[in-house]
């Protein structure tokens, strides 16, 4: 039996009004832009539908412009991993700023894989 095809695609990017984690609900958009205000708790990245993936693993890294440890070292991009939960399924991968903000300022790049393939990325450049 032949594998069947995943469709993914961004359905909204930009700035979004403040996300809870723990809930249920994605984010609202409140404006589509890849250019981010650095403001301290704005929220920005992207919504991508993934079809007929589930079950499978999905990767997500968020490679920021440089973000200092405590120990003022540049951490590493964030990334990790999740399963698509549904055969069409939204999947909210984003950010926040938070001071200082001086190491928050520059590109961040975002993006989804699954079975090792890049399946929806965007740039933000947070100014």
């Amino acid at each position: 039996m032949a594998k069947r095809k995943i469709e993914a695609s961004i359905s909204t990017y930009g700035v979004y009004k403040h996300w809870d984690a723990t809930s249920q609900d994605l984010p609202s958009i409140q404006q589509f832009t890849t250019r981010v205000p650095a403001i301290v708790g704005i929220e920005f990245g992207f919504v991508t539908n993934v079809k007929g993936a589930k079950n499978q693993k999905l990767t997500y890294c968020i490679e920021h412009p440089g973000i200092l440890d405590a120990a003022g070292q540049p951490r590493p991009p964030f990334d990790g991993e999740v399963y698509v939960k549904t055969q069409d399924w939204n999947f909210y991968l984003g950010d926040t700023i938070w001071e200082p903000i001086e190491d928050k300022l520059g590109p961040w790049r975002m993006w989804l894989a699954l079975r090792g393939e890049r399946i929806a990325e965007k740039t933000f450049e947070v100014t």
